[in-house]
């Protein structure tokens, strides 16, 4: 059972899974058949449909994590509270009964629960195990609609934070003045270069943001390049933000894990605050966690 088992990535938007045989991944699949884009139908039907094929070849046990274990999902998966050792996770995963009797579980999420931070994840915290397990670091950062930044002592997750980059970035484009009669953006890495410098040391963001309608305006910014001077900017100010309210000294060891493009940006941005951080493929780092988890079971 150890070696052959599926791993499902199932998030808001989007379902990716993965049919792992003799520890190789042999097949893989994506829908967009996120938890908030069923059209009716169940979680169970979805699943059933999906991945039966799967199933009838080999009853092989189903490791889930994401939005599948959230109030809006499958079955609500606990939340376990930071501080809390990722070696915890295998233990408390929730069985999904429902599809007996193939072995099936979610993963649960991490909150954190304090005065000055009220903070969930669910699908980072399998990143966060499968990145520890190969590449451990007291930081960690996912970047993402809603980018999260971890710190840890070990394999225990002390704190997190979320920091809405990524969702601000779209709005900012799609439904606010700042992208109002833009043409289509091209790529533009010097402007998200001069984004990134004055993100990381602006702390008064929200000027920031209508001067870049100034600058449209005025000329002194192409339109096709607004849409990474902002990404640019967003990124800059928040690895500037979170640098420093947790004090991260230049000599931190910090991995990022996720794709290779959004994850190179903030590589960017970290070499220009001095910080030579590291990338991890957030794919792999996921399939590592749910690796681990399997293996305990």
């Amino acid at each position: 059972m150890k070696h052959n088992y599926i791993a499902v990535d199932w998030g808001s938007t989007n379902l990716r899974a993965w049919r792992v045989q003799d520890g190789v991944c042999t097949d893989h699949l994506q829908s967009e058949l996120g938890v908030t884009r069923l059209a009716g139908a169940t979680p169970h039907a979805v699943f059933q449909r999906l991945l039966s094929p799967w199933l009838h070849q080999h009853a092989m046990p189903v490791v889930m994590a994401g939005m599948v274990g959230s109030n809006a999902g499958w079955i609500e998966a606990p939340y376990l509270p930071c501080p809390v050792s990722l070696d915890e996770l295998a233990g408390q995963m929730l069985p999904v009964t429902e599809v007996f009797p193939v072995k099936a579980w979610i993963v649960p999420g991490l909150c954190v629960n304090r005065h000055e931070n009220h903070n969930v994840m669910r699908g980072e915290e399998t990143q966060l195990l499968g990145a520890y397990r190969e590449q451990p670091a007291p930081y960690y950062v996912l970047p993402g609609t809603h980018s999260k930044w971890a710190q840890l002592d070990g394999a225990r997750v002390l704190d997190f934070r979320t920091v809405m980059t990524g969702e601000l970035h779209h709005l900012l484009l799609t439904q606010s003045l700042l992208g109002t009669g833009l043409p289509s953006q091209r790529a533009a890495p010097e402007w998200f270069h001069r984004g990134l410098q004055s993100g990381l040391t602006d702390r008064n963001i929200l000027r920031a943001l209508f001067e870049t309608r100034g600058a449209r305006v005025l000329g002194a910014l192409p339109p096709t390049a607004v849409g990474d001077w902002l990404s640019g900017l967003l990124i800059g100010n928040e690895v500037g933000g979170m640098l420093a309210q947790w004090a991260i000294p230049a000599g931190a060891s910090i991995n990022v894990i996720g794709n290779r493009n959004l994850g190179q940006r903030y590589l960017q941005a970290f070499a220009l605050a001095g910080i030579d951080a590291t990338a991890v493929d957030g794919e792999a780092a996921f399939q590592n966690g749910i690796r681990s988890l399997i293996h305990e079971q």
